[in-house]
C-alpha cells in the first residue's frame, strides 16, 4: 500500500507532506520495496500513527469488568473502528475473587491472539483496589483493599504478568513498600488519593512515575497546599492522564496542564465505560449504577463515573474545542501511551520497521477518513 499526498505526523513530532510506503503489515522506506499494492489518495487529510488508550474501561455496551473474552472482543472492535489500534482496559475495585477472574481471562485472550482487524490488547490498567476510601470517586468502597504486595503478585501471575499499571495511594499503609518493590515490573500510577506533597513526592522518590487521570478523585492544587499536583509538576520525569472530553476537566484547565507539564509528559485518556458509542440511559460501572445524559455519566450521588467519550474523539476535542495544537495532542494520544507501556519500539509512530497502523483524518474537522492497520484498510 502507498499513502499519497497527505500531511504526515513524523517521530519530529510534526506534519510534513509525504507519501507512506507499507509492505508486509509494516512501514517501509521507499516505493520499491512496496509490491503491486493498493494506493490510498490522502489529499486534504492528516495521517497520524494509531492511537493507544492507556486508561479506559468499556465501551459498546461491555466493560473489561464483565471478566468475559467476548467483552475485550467487543471493545477492541469498537476502539479499531475509532482509530485506537492499542488498548489496555483498567480494572475496578472489586474483590479479589473477581480480579482474579479478570486477570485469568485476560491471560487466556492474550494467549489466543489478535483478531485481524481489531485493537490490540497488551495487558491490564490495575485501577483499584489500591486506592483511598477518601477519594474512591465511582471505585466501590466496599472491596478497597490496602496495599499488599502478595495480592498484587497473585492477581499479575493470574494476568500472566501483563498488568502494565497499578493505580494506588501512597498514603495507604503498604504503599510505600509495594511501590518500592515492584516499580520495576509495572507502572506505579498515584490515584484515588488524598496524599499530601510530601507524602507524593517520597512515593514518586520510591518508583512511582505516573498519575491516574490529573485533577480527579485527589485533592486541589493550592498554593500552601500543592498537594500529588504540585508534587508531579515537580518530578520531570512524572508522567500524567488527562481525560479531555469536556466534561471531566475545564478547557482552561487542560491549556494550563500543557504549559505547565509539556506534551512530553501528558497522556490522553478516555477513561470510558460501557455506554460509550451508545445513547442515552441507565448503565453500571464496577456494579454501581450509573445515569448517562450526553457526555456527562454519574453515579446516583452526582460523582462523575468515567466518560461516555472515546480516545479520539477526546484528542479532537482538545484540538477543536480547548487549543491544544494537533502535533501536542497526537503526541499525547499515540506516542506518549505507547512508550509509558513499553510498546513504542513496535507502535506510536509512522515509522520504518514499526506495525503499519494510520489513520488519516480531514484537516478540517479533524473526521474520520480511513483507518488502516497492519498495512490493510479497515
Amino acid at each position: 500500500m502507498i499513502i499519497k499526498n497527505a500531511r504526515v505526523y513524523t517521530e519530529d513530532g510534526i506534519f510534513l507532506e509525504k507519501d507512506i510506503f507499507i509492505e508486509g503489515g509494516l512501514f517501509v522506506s521507499s516505493a520499491e520495496e512496496v509490491s503491486d499494492g493498493q494506493v490510498i489518495d490522502g489529499a486534504g487529510c492528516v495521517a497520524i500513527p494509531g492511537l493507544t488508550d492507556i486508561h479506559f474501561h468499556g465501551c459498546m455496551s461491555h466493560d473489561f469488568c464483565d471478566g468475559t473474552r467476548e467483552a475485550i472482543d467487543a471493545m477492541a472492535d469498537y476502539e479499531a473502528s475509532v482509530g485506537v489500534t492499542n488498548i489496555v482496559p483498567a480494572t475496578m475495585t472489586l474483590s479479589k475473587e473477581e480480579l482474579l477472574g479478570i486477570c485469568k481471562t485476560a491471560k487466556a485472550y492474550k494467549d489466543e491472539g489478535r483478531q485481524e482487524g481489531k485493537a490490540r490488547f497488551h495487558g491490564i490498567n490495575m485501577e483499584g483496589p489500591f486506592v483511598a476510601p477518601a477519594k474512591k470517586g465511582a471505585q466501590n468502597g466496599e472491596f478497597i483493599h490496602k496495599p499488599d504486595i502478595e495480592m498484587f503478585d497473585s492477581l499479575n501471575e493470574a494476568s500472566g504478568n501483563i498488568v502494565k499499571l497499578l493505580a494506588i495511594a501512597p498514603e495507604q499503609e503498604g504503599a510505600m513498600e509495594l511501590i518500592e518493590q515492584r516499580h520495576k515490573d509495572v507502572v506505579m500510577s498515584l490515584a484515588h488519593t488524598a496524599t499530601d506533597y510530601e507524602t507524593a513526592v517520597k512515593a514518586f522518590e520510591k518508583g512511582a512515575s505516573h498519575v491516574t487521570h490529573l485533577y480527579n478523585a485527589m485533592n486541589p492544587y493550592t498554593h500552601r497546599a500543592p498537594g500529588l499536583i504540585g508534587a508531579a509538576a515537580d518530578k520531570e520525569k512524572v508522567e500524567v492522564e488527562l481525560i479531555c472530553d469536556g466534561v471531566h476537566i475545564h478547557p482552561a484547565a487542560v491549556r494550563t496542564t500543557f504549559k505547565i507539564f509539556g506534551d512530553d509528559r501528558i497522556i490522553l485518556i478516555s477513561d470510558s465505560m460501557r455506554a460509550t458509542g451508545l445513547d442515552d440511559g441507565d448503565y453500571t460501572l464496577g456494579g454501581q449504577y450509573v445515569k448517562v445524559t450526553g457526555n456527562l455519566a454519574a453515579l446516583k450521588d452526582g460523582t462523575i463515573a468515567g466518560s461516555v467519550t472515546n480516545l479520539m474523539d477526546c484528542m479532537r476535542t482538545a484540538v477543536l474545542k480547548m487549543g491544544i495544537p494537533l502535533e501536542s495532542a497526537v503526541k499525547c494520544a499515540a506516542v506518549n501511551p505507547a512508550k509509558s507501556v513499553g510498546i513504542y519500539d513496535r507502535h506510536g509512530s509512522i515509522s520504518v520497521g514499526k506495525k503499519a497502523d494510520v489513520v488519516l483524518l480531514s484537516q478540517e474537522g479533524l473526521e474520520l477518513r480511513n483507518i488502516i492497520m497492519d498495512g490493510k484498510l479497515l
